[in-house]
């Protein structure tokens, strides 16, 4: 079994097993770049583009360029909202027995806005499906972990609560699955200060969530901030490994043996809304492929990179055998477990067409 050591053996998994938000959503674009004030109004167009929420945001690179089998866990409206996303959830090969609709609550519904510059923000209904997945959703999860034991992996995403989240990561300890997490920059001290990662064996978080757990460095450089974060979490943390990711100025990994930077990829982003879900994505397809976490947080790297030139935040142009060709133009050696894993998907999906 797992004993959730950041050194512990790469292994293969063919299961993960997720919560977190699922909903639509809209996407605005901020006239003037600079950020909206708290009393200010602005002007925004609305934009064509789709949006997803964060659990569909994730699994559905894990789905669509992978071979494991995906079973997300989660809650959506008795509305047509609800019924298009599980719709495309199934569509995506996803096994969604246990998406349950709420005759009471609404889908989640998204609304993400860019300034001109690419970067933004996002911002989701509290009062919705997602908001009320609980112990009543978990009841069976059980038997998921038994039958794949360690090798699945958990996933647990933001935009449902914390308790449920937590809950999916202690099943999955006890049975030694490896543990994936991403929290809100409102979350993230909580998660801290309650011990919530005492749960989780890989957490994912951007440079604003860093400087929340390490804020007597705010205002420092990218690298300083998530160092200073790395070494408070490493120190409170033992088992914990940790990826802190910065958008142009690249990503941190802690694996246990020291901080390994990774360059950002310079490509000309058309939206960067669910770039954070497609790293995520990318160090559990990876890590499920048997990588170590610095070849994950590298295959991460060029899937987020690939994901931001899509106006949508599912760049759903994005398949196995596209994603070798983006890393081929771009002269990237892939890791070979990961470049091996992208070509036996192309070599399936060409042999059942």
């Amino acid at each position: 079994m797992n004993d959730g050591s950041p050194t512990s053996a790469p292994r293969i998994a063919d299961t993960v097993i997720g919560t977190g938000g699922l909903g639509t959503g809209i996407l605005l674009a901020v006239e003037g770049d600079h950020t909206i004030g708290r009393e200010e109004s602005r002007a925004v167009r609305l934009l064509p583009q789709k949006d997803r929420c964060k659990l569909q945001n994730v699994l559905h690179y894990v789905a669509r360029l992978g071979e494991a089998d995906v079973v997300p866990i989660g809650r959506v409206g008795d509305d047509d909202a609800g019924r298009q996303v599980v719709s495309e959830l199934a569509a995506e090969g996803m096994d969604v027995s246990r998406v349950r609709t709420d005759a009471t609550l609404p889908t989640l519904a998204s609304y993400c806005f860019t300034y001109p510059g690419g970067d933004g923000g996002n911002l989701t209904t509290s009062e919705s499906a997602s908001s009320a997945v609980g112990s009543d959703d978990l009841v069976d999860v059980e038997d998921l972990f038994s039958a794949s034991g360690e090798r699945a992996i958990a996933v647990a995403t933001p935009e449902v609560p914390l308790a449920a989240r937590v809950e999916l990561l202690e099943r999955a300890g006890r049975h030694g699955a490896r543990r994936f997490a991403s929290f809100l920059t409102a979350e993230v001290e909580a998660a801290v200060r309650e011990r919530l990662l005492d749960h989780v064996d890989v957490v994912s978080i951007n440079i604003d969530e860093a400087a929340a757990i390490a804020p007597r460095v705010s205002g420092g450089s990218a690298e300083q901030i998530a160092e200073a974060a790395i070494w408070h979490l490493a120190e409170s943390f033992p088992r914990l490994s940790l990826v802190v990711t910065a958008g142009a100025n690249g990503s941190w990994v802690y694996d246990g043996t020291g901080v390994h930077h990774q360059k950002a990829i310079h490509v000309d982003a058309v939206n960067t809304a669910g770039a954070g879900d497609a790293h995520l994505a990318g160090l559990v397809l990876a890590s499920a492929w048997g990588a170590s976490l610095v070849e994950a947080n590298h295959f991460a790297t060029v899937l987020s990179a690939k994901s931001v030139r899509s106006a949508d935040t599912i760049n759903e142009s994005v398949t196995a055998a596209t994603l070798l060709r983006f890393a081929a133009a771009l002269q990237i050696d892939l890791p070979a477990v990961c470049r091996q894993a992208l070509e036996t998907t192309v070599t399936h999906v060409m042999a059942g067409a």
